[in-house]
């Protein structure tokens, strides 16, 4: 099994006109991802993805939905922790920021989950209706 890094994932998902060094990395990705060799992704490395998709190459949480979607339908990909990525991307689809997301999913054996990020975490986790609860500390 082949362990994925950000970087050869980010290369094939995303079309990065440059130099000559990217496109063959751009290739000898998507010959490996396309190869049917077992993979393997841990979630940091999808958290890091979500993370340089949206913050370096500007790309909205639509558009990085149908990447991660794409990523997980693959059979040959094993996803460290698959239940809680998925719950994840769903909570993700819903508004939850991806590394919130995350997290949250991570914590299900918890009876709930402290964090300082009341407006753009906590109330809209609230919203959502996700267990664990999500409560401000104080």
């Amino acid at each position: 099994m082949i362990g994925l890094d950000t970087n050869v994932l980010a290369r094939y998902y995303v079309a990065d006109a440059g130099d000559a060094d990217s496109e063959a990395q751009r290739e000898a990705a998507r010959r490996l991802i396309e190869s049917g060799k077992p993979l393997s992704v841990c979630k940091t490395v999808l958290l890091e993805l979500e993370w340089v998709m949206r913050g370096h190459y500007e790309f909205s949480p639509a558009q990085i939905q149908p990447v991660l979607r794409h990523l997980l339908a693959q059979p040959h990909i094993a996803i460290e922790d698959r239940a809680n990525v998925e719950r994840a991307l769903a909570h993700y689809t819903k508004g939850l920021d991806f590394a919130d997301a995350l997290h949250h999913a991570s914590y299900g054996d918890c009876q709930s989950m402290a964090s300082f990020d009341d407006r753009r975490f906590a109330r809209r986790a609230k919203r959502l209706g996700l267990i664990p609860v999500v409560s401000v500390p104080g």
